[in-house]
């Protein structure tokens, strides 16, 4: 997921989006604990899409 986005979501969606993404990120590294996961890349795309997530919420907060 792409910064602009990100950006473009209402509050509520980024929430959601948030919840999704730590559900996602918790799944794939049940996955890599059981040798499951094949694309290992994708914990690394979720991780900084959480971050992406995060930063919009506290700009949101610091700019209100």
């Amino acid at each position: 997921m792409k910064a602009a986005e990100i950006r473009a979501l209402s509050a509520d969606d980024l929430q959601s989006k948030l919840q999704e993404a730590r559900a996602e990120l918790f799944n794939l590294r049940f996955q890599m604990a059981t040798g499951q996961l094949d694309n290992t890349a994708r914990v690394k795309e979720v991780k900084k899409d959480i971050a992406r997530i995060q930063t919009e919420m506290r700009a949101r907060e610091m700019s209100a």
